[in-house]
């Protein structure tokens, strides 16, 4: 599935698409309406469009910037480069405000001011480390 408008545009949708039926004779409620939109977008019914909706975060734009974990460390940054892999993957370059130190030792360091990822659609690694934790995470 391609990316879906916002919830407010659907509404909006729906509602154009229940005027329009009514200037042709054809009453639906708001609710069928509301159907049919998610219906044209590929979706069982409204409830399952704004389901998945609500599940998954926007896509993310170049210049945004964004807080998660990279490697278990917290990271604040910016997304300097992005590409589409595909339905459900990005590749993304972030710039860290702070460079992030990539080893979990006291003993050495290794931090890094820029990295890339391939993301899914929940903005999440499918590498993980060996603990199983995605190797990088963006929460906002």
């Amino acid at each position: 599935m391609t990316h879906l408008p916002s919830l407010d545009a659907l509404k909006a949708q729906a509602k154009q698409l229940k005027q329009a039926l009514a200037a042709k004779g054809q009453d639906l409620a708001h609710g069928q309406c509301l159907d049919l939109i998610a219906r044209q977008h590929g979706l069982r019914d409204w409830n399952t469009l704004h389901a998945k909706l609500g599940n998954t975060p926007p896509p993310l734009a170049l210049g945004q910037h964004v807080t998660g974990r990279y490697l278990g460390q917290p990271f604040k940054g910016e997304v300097i480069s992005l590409a589409a892999l595909g339905d459900s993957h990005t590749r993304v370059t972030l710039r860290f405000e702070k460079p992030v130190d990539v080893v979990p030792f006291d003993s050495f360091s290794n931090f890094r001011q820029q990295v890339s990822a391939v993301l899914t659609a929940d903005r999440r690694t499918v590498e993980q480390t060996s603990d199983g934790t995605p190797h990088m995470v963006i929460t906002s």
